[in-house]
């Protein structure tokens, strides 16, 4: 039994592009909120929905017959920034047999934050919101002794008919405090035979920083906002030996937003793992322009061997349209230093912003030409609640506001061209690097392209959005990225 049971919406087996991936990774945000919720004397017990049947819930429920549930999403996981409709449903399902087995509901997460209502009309007594582990174990400390708990701040909650926001927790500036992630707490080993069983090797997850301080106007951020919080270097190089020691990691993926903002805190960190001998390959998200020479240097010593940069397009008009204050150059720069350190190199790419034209997506497949990639991640230009971008495109949005799933990849607004052709271009693309590794032959390629070839006249989209200035036409004919005229 245990007066508090955490569980968490993100289930794998509805989200097929994960499930294909296979490259599942504990909730650490719910981890992190059940080791405070145990340091201060309160029982925990938690629920981890990734890797499991979807009705083991209720089995929960009935053995620790709790007097709280919190579906607390993890924070540290992109995916649930996605606001995925099948992970909604899974925690309303969740919401509704907690409430009936009597227990006080409580949400935190990012969807939850964004559509605080709808969860509160389904079963939920309050969403928490910001950064929740002390709104929560306030809350929990209060309503276990039977105390108001309704006052605590950083609360969403309805009265009668009534939305009630409470004022808002100041972020914290030191995350030192916080226990560290109580992975006893839940079954790695489903994790560890996933890993092997599709990669070879086990890989776990964790962070040195919390938060991002840049703007991009696409980006989502519901719970840490602009704010910046980061570890001391000691602490993140003995928690990473940790994981090597006590959990048998063999990889570590920093799920920080982003990595390496600090230089000094790099080498900081680079020296402590030297002095450790802690040797654990990892990889990391960072920006491009913080990918100084000398911050390759310490990603090298320290053990990093894969580097995925948001280089989002090719264009430095959709660039500076998405205020990624970046530049194609910046991106050149950075891959020719990850390659010259032995550091596989990876770019998230964005179709389909509004204002993007044929020949911003050109660029973009220059780019990755003329770079060589190690892998690629594509996405469609998906607007987000409470970011600017989503505000410039609201009115042209249909009753369809969230994808389904990750691999939904459609344009839920009026871009300049159709989803299908989109997917055309990412389907080449990835074709295409999959080609430099010997992964597809150069028929498969070719008529990759002739697809994209053939669809793009027909999939233009009458008055999309158009959020770009004005510019002086550089049409590239799209003859011109077909392959068939050179060496694949």
């Amino acid at each position: 039994m245990a007066d508090v049971l955490l569980t968490h919406s993100y289930h794998l087996a509805y989200d097929r592009k994960q499930v294909r991936k296979m490259q599942p990774y504990p909730p650490l945000a719910t981890l992190y909120a059940a080791a405070l919720l145990r340091e201060s004397g309160i029982s925990v017990a938690v629920h981890d929905t990734m890797l499991t049947d979807i009705g083991e819930f209720s089995k929960a429920l009935a053995e620790h017959r709790p007097k709280i549930v919190a579906v607390y999403d993890d924070d540290f996981n992109f995916l649930t920034k996605m606001c995925l409709t099948n992970m909604r449903e899974v925690a309303w399902d969740f919401a509704l047999q907690a409430k009936v087995a009597g227990a006080l509901v409580l949400a935190h997460g990012s969807d939850a934050a964004d559509h605080s209502a709808a969860y509160l009309d389904n079963s939920f007594d309050a969403v928490l919101l910001g950064e929740a582990e002390q709104t929560l174990l306030d809350v929990c400390t209060r309503a276990l002794k039977a105390y108001p708990w309704e006052d605590v701040p950083g609360l969403v909650l309805k009265h009668g008919d009534r939305i009630i926001s409470n004022p808002p927790r100041r972020p914290s500036d030191s995350i030192e405090a916080l226990p560290k992630p109580a992975r006893d707490l839940i079954d790695l080993e489903p994790y560890r035979k996933a890993w092997i069983e599709a990669h070879g090797y086990f890989s776990l997850n964790m962070v040195s920083s919390r938060g991002c301080p840049f703007r991009c106007n696409w980006c989502a951020k519901p719970i840490f906002g602009d704010h910046f919080a980061l570890r001391s270097a000691e602490s993140v190089a003995k928690e990473l030996l940790r994981m090597r020691e006590e959990y048998g990691a063999e990889h570590i993926w920093f799920a920080d937003d982003i990595f390496a903002l600090n230089r000094h805190w790099i080498q900081a960190f680079a020296r402590e793992l030297e002095r450790l001998g802690c040797a654990l390959p990892f990889k990391i998200q960072t920006r491009a322009e913080l990918l100084t020479a000398a911050t390759v240097d310490a990603l090298k010593r320290a053990g990093c061997n894969e580097v995925w940069m948001g280089v989002e397009s090719g264009s430095q008009a959709v660039l500076d349209a998405m205020d990624k204050g970046l530049t194609p150059l910046d991106v050149v720069m950075a891959r020719e230093r990850l390659r010259a350190a032995g550091i596989r190199a990876c770019f998230f790419l964005q179709f389909g912003y509004p204002g993007e034209r044929w020949e911003d997506l050109e660029k973009t497949i220059a780019l990755v030409r003329n770079t060589r990639p190690d892998d690629i991640g594509v996405s469609l230009s998906y607007p987000l609640p409470n970011t600017k971008f989503h505000t410039m495109v609201q009115e042209q949005m249909g009753r369809k506001r969230n994808w389904k799933d990750s691999d939904d990849l459609c344009v839920i607004f009026k871009a300049a061209y159709t989803d299908t052709f989109y997917r055309s271009v990412r389907d080449a693309l990835h074709c295409e690097v999959d080609s430099w590794h010997g992964r597809t032959t150069a028929e498969e390629l070719v008529a990759r392209w002739g697809t994209v070839r053939d669809l793009e006249p027909v999939s233009r989209n009458a008055d999309p959005t158009e959020i770009i200035p004005s510019r002086v036409s550089e049409f590239v004919p799209i003859s011109s990225i077909h392959p068939c005229a050179r060496e694949v």
